[in-house]
């Protein structure tokens, strides 16, 4: 199936991403080619396959994924927005989208 040029355009402007002509003609390659490996996919039979609720078995050995939860200091309020475009007073300043 792939995807069109004009897919990618739309899915650019949705994202507010300003793309050239050579990165959207890229990103449609790319993503009509990660489409083909998911129409992949749906060839292969699986009516005899179980759904699953975790990626981890229900009866085997799932340790891996279990651990202790460690406190650790978070980052500060200064630090959190030292690289913020339009930081004020310590907090994120946003354009306004309600009511504006």
């Amino acid at each position: 199936m792939g995807i069109a040029r004009a897919d990618v355009e739309k899915i650019a402007e949705l994202a507010r991403l300003e793309l050239t002509s050579e990165e959207t003609d890229l990103f449609t390659e790319q993503l009509s080619s990660i489409i083909g490996h998911v129409e992949k996919l749906n060839e292969l039979d699986t009516t005899d396959v179980q759904p699953m609720s975790h990626c981890a078995p229900a009866g085997g050995d799932s340790e891996y994924a279990k651990r202790d939860d460690q406190v650790r200091s978070g980052l500060g309020q200064e630090l959190a927005v030292e690289n913020a475009p339009d930081p004020e007073a310590g907090y994120f300043r946003v354009p306004r989208v309600i009511g504006g």
